[in-house]
């Protein structure tokens, strides 16, 4: 990192604690350009979240950690901000991740935990003044992303024919999520962006600078179907019905179970075709290959969950043939775990 930078951070530090006497320690780096460090000055810590604005536009991130602050969402209250620095002082929310603290024994009351606090999140009032709307436009483009990347990542070439069918199938996944009722979207909802927070119940939500306005199934499908731990099925649909329960009226009309649980399934599929091509080109563009491991188990998911439904088994069958021999000589096999 360039000298001018961190001079610049040291400077504004300086100024909005009112001391030069703190120390800064950077993370390890996620799948953006954000760097975070952890600032420490006479024991107390914060978050310093180093968003270069030619790279990171910050912008989102505030307006969206504001209105959610202010509706009761636990999310990192900030303390300072220069946003034309692409500089921000958040309150530290420390370092145990919901995902470091799931086992067979645990993974029930801290998902119930995150339940409560997703269906507090979908009460919000929202519109398209406070977030976008997750348009079928972007549904669509999304699911691209597996044509786009994982397909030529395996050498695989379609055919007209073949390419319809995928269209089609994109087309009745993007309109399955717009006809679910529509609420505040985290888009990111997993054990690795939630947070156990020190003598909290609430757990601590990070990572939420992408929210939309889109399908109530969606987060719900974040977590129980996580991209980086598995649990099975049965453990999974026992969850959905759990957050069904907690659903408002208004969000179960004219939609008993089974419904709920084929719009979670169909915005579970949406997710994991993109996921499958959001991963790759992580790796061949970015050259992120951290999540190469993960592939496999995405992979897993798409095969297992459309499994129930006819209207996508021409697609499934296309996968199948034509993309899993390939996928598993390159990327790997899916060891399934019972949990």
């Amino acid at each position: 990192m360039n000298t001018q930078r961190e001079q610049l951070i040291q400077t504004w530090l300086t100024s909005v604690l009112s001391s030069d006497q703190f120390e800064i320690n950077f993370l390890a780096g996620d799948a953006s350009f954000r760097r975070y460090a952890r600032i420490t000055l006479n024991n107390k810590t914060f978050m310093l979240m180093d968003a270069p604005p030619e790279k990171e536009d910050c912008r989102p991130f505030v307006a969206i950690d504001e209105f959610f602050d202010t509706n009761g969402v636990r999310v990192p209250h900030i303390v300072a901000k220069d946003l034309d620095q692409g500089l921000l002082l958040l309150e530290d929310f420390g370092d145990v991740l919901l995902s470091t603290q799931l086992n067979d024994q645990t993974v029930d009351a801290h998902y119930a935990q995150s339940f409560k606090q997703l269906v507090q999140l979908q009460s919000i009032a929202a519109d398209s003044s406070h977030l976008p709307a997750y348009a079928y436009e972007k549904l669509i483009s999304e699911m691209e992303l597996l044509t786009d990347w994982l397909l030529p990542s395996l050498a695989i070439q379609v055919t007209d024919e073949e390419l319809g069918l995928i269209k089609r199938t994109f087309a009745i996944l993007a309109n399955a999520a717009l006809a679910q009722p529509q609420v505040i979207v985290h888009r990111d909802f997993h054990s690795r962006n939630l947070m156990i927070l020190e003598a909290e119940k609430d757990q601590g939500v990070i990572d939420f600078q992408d929210a939309v306005i889109g399908a109530d199934t969606y987060d719900l499908i974040s977590i129980t179907r996580d991209a980086y731990v598995q649990w099975g099925p049965e453990r999974v649909y026992g969850w959905f019905k759990v957050f069904y329960d907690l659903l408002p009226e208004t969000a179960k009309q004219d939609r008993d179970f089974d419904q709920f649980k084929q719009d979670a399934d169909f915005m579970a599929i949406q997710r994991h075709i993109k996921i499958l091509g959001i991963f790759v080109r992580l790796f061949e563009r970015d050259g992120k290959s951290g999540y190469l491991k993960d592939l496999p188990r995405v992979m897993w998911y798409l095969l297992e969950e459309s499994k129930p439904y006819p209207e996508l088994q021409p697609f499934m069958h296309f996968i199948h043939a034509r993309v899993l021999p390939k996928f598993e000589e390159k990327y790997g096999v899916y060891e399934v775990i019972a949990a």
